[in-house]
């Protein structure tokens, strides 16, 4: 009994920084791939409402409406190869949570260096 105790405290423990890890990896992507062009993330993630985050970078579509934003942009031409890469679309999931937790209504601030 303590044994199955200990070790389902464990694996919570374990679980715990895993939820906010997305948010956090979000935030890299933001620095590394969007900064450049768009400023701090407040800039960015509060000009949009959650529900326009979830739409433009749903898990079906792997972020391909935010991708076509850009592709469609002549002012977005230096980010057109990284939109069209894979490496965008498995990182979308993270970006999505990133904005969706520091968008216009959601009442949070995020600090990007």
């Amino acid at each position: 009994m303590k044994f199955s105790f200990a070790l389902m405290f464990t694996f919570f423990l374990l679980a715990v920084p895993a939820l906010d890890a997305a948010v956090y990896k979000g935030q890299k992507v933001y620095v590394k791939k969007c900064r450049k062009c768009h400023g701090g993330g407040l800039k960015v993630a509060a000009s949009k409402r959650m529900t326009e985050w979830k739409k433009l970078l749903n898990k079906k579509n792997k972020g391909i409406k935010l991708a076509q934003l850009h592709l469609d942009s002549k002012k977005a031409k230096k980010s057109w190869r990284y939109f069209d890469s894979k490496k965008y679309r498995k990182r979308a999931r993270h970006l999505k949570d990133f904005m969706v937790e520091y968008a216009k209504d959601s009442g949070n601030v995020p600090a990007c260096n």
